[in-house]
């Protein structure tokens, strides 16, 4: 059994591109079912980090391949990246992840 707090110090890498997508900053939970459904980490950042993430990307529990002591496995196909795309001033976007 993992506590949040242990979670949130887990860097997630995706196996499928060997890209590291941050850490776990917050959990998708089903209230009807009382049951865990993914983790959130967040997305890309926009102009150098500076203006913070434009969305979060939320990993679907099943989409988990290994927790380790360090790192948390996924296996998602991340969505293209458009680099230079103007930032949302204080919104953000979630995007789920599918096999």
């Amino acid at each position: 059994m993992w506590r949040f707090g242990e979670l949130r110090r887990k860097e997630v890498i995706n196996i499928r591109d060997g890209v590291r997508l941050g850490y776990v900053y917050d959990l998708e939970i089903d209230p009807v079912e009382g049951r865990l459904v993914g983790i959130v980490v967040p997305g890309p950042r926009t102009l150098f980090g500076l203006l913070g993430s434009r969305e979060e990307y939320i990993i679907d529990w099943d989409e988990i391949e290994k927790i380790g002591e360090d790192i948390i496995l996924v296996s998602v196909q991340m969505p293209e990246q458009r680099f230079g795309a103007p930032a949302r001033s204080g919104r953000t976007r979630s995007k789920r992840f599918s096999v």
